[in-house]
């Protein structure tokens, strides 16, 4: 893979700004661990990145901090306010509460009550509004406007793309050896931009592959027509992706640094769930899961043996209730 001048200066751009975030002061270096059962089953070494790990179960604390780090003190003073299907909006929450500054989050209806409640455990105002994350997302738009509050997205910022690429600068630190691929969940492309921009920036030959949701794979629909598209619907089965348009600057990044975007059923997810578990004890939520199912389905396409694969493991924020239903899903998902 080759770059023009300017895809490599903004590659460099994003190096930069990954390794000048100071994400640790808040989140953790998580491990990058063996899946002994999946790499045995598959014929590959699957290393599974555990962001489930983090101090909110999600690796979105690390671009929330790095956004929130950086702001002015008069824009600390102004307070934030962040949409969020629920793992950015405990990100957002926790990083507030360090910095000592006022959060209100708007989630939607649908979002977990786990999220929610983590919201308002950690001291942020959480704002109940709209079916799926698009309505959440224009109506804290507003507010931010009508309240002069510094709005902290998701995934379309350059910092917290930035912040959440400090997840690949680990994994290459963890595995200087044979890569053949990383497998990143997407949902609006603030993680998967940062971590194609750090590894094709360093190491080009590793293949960067996008996991979406079939009921929200607004990246591949926005590969496939060269630009960015809003889908007229989304699944909230897996919330935490659950995103009808992947962001600028996120998709300045992945339109030439992404090898492939590949998607997954619910059922797939739930089986993934199943085999994360049966490999670490491990409870993942559904947007988790994503790399995992997206391995298992890369394999079984591709006839890949001995490869050394990674699946970023991105949450763990999964309702218990809704356990019973992954569990009857697993076994249609294996098939």
């Amino acid at each position: 893979m080759t770059f023009s001048s300017t895809e490599f200066a903004l590659l460099e751009h994003y190096v930069k700004k990954i390794l000048a975030a100071p994400v640790y002061q808040l989140a953790v270096r998580t491990p990058l661990q063996v899946a002994p059962a999946l790499s045995a089953a598959l014929g590959n070494q699957v290393l599974l990145k555990r962001e489930d790990l983090q101090p909110t179960f999600s690796f979105k604390i690390r671009g929330a901090y790095n956004k929130l780090v950086q702001l002015t003190p008069e824009q600390r003073a102004r307070g934030v306010i962040a949409a969020s299907a629920g793992n950015h909006a405990q990100g957002v929450a926790l990083a507030a509460r360090e910095l000592g500054i006022a959060a209100s989050i708007v989630m939607p209806r649908t979002a977990p009550q786990l999220k929610v409640q983590g919201v308002r455990n950690l001291g942020a105002e959480a704002v109940l509004h709209g079916e799926s994350f698009p309505f959440a997302l224009a109506h804290a738009l507003e507010l931010a406007q009508q309240t002069g509050r510094e709005f902290v997205s998701p995934f379309d910022d350059p910092d917290v793309i930035a912040g959440q690429g400090t997840v690949a600068m680990e994994i290459l630190r963890q595995h200087p050896g044979r890569l053949d691929a990383i497998f990143v969940p997407v949902g609006g492309g603030g993680l998967i931009a940062g971590v194609a921009a750090y590894v094709k920036y360093l190491r080009p030959d590793v293949r960067i592959i996008g996991v979406e949701s079939q009921h929200s794979a607004c990246l591949q629909a926005a590969l496939a027509a060269g630009e960015r598209v809003r889908l007229a619907q989304v699944g909230t089965f897996a919330d935490g992706v659950a995103v009808a348009q992947i962001g600028a600057h996120g998709f300045d990044v992945c339109r030439f640094c992404v090898d492939e975007v590949m998607t997954v059923t619910n059922d797939q997810l739930c089986a993934a769930i199943k085999d994360i578990y049966d490999d670490t004890r491990a409870i993942t939520e559904p947007s988790g899961a994503l790399a995992v199912a997206a391995i298992k389905q890369y394999v079984a396409r591709t006839g890949a043996r001995g490869q050394t694969l990674v699946a970023i493991d991105s949450g763990a924020n999964i309702n218990f209730d809704s356990l019973g239903h992954v569990a009857e899903r697993a076994a249609m998902g294996a098939i």
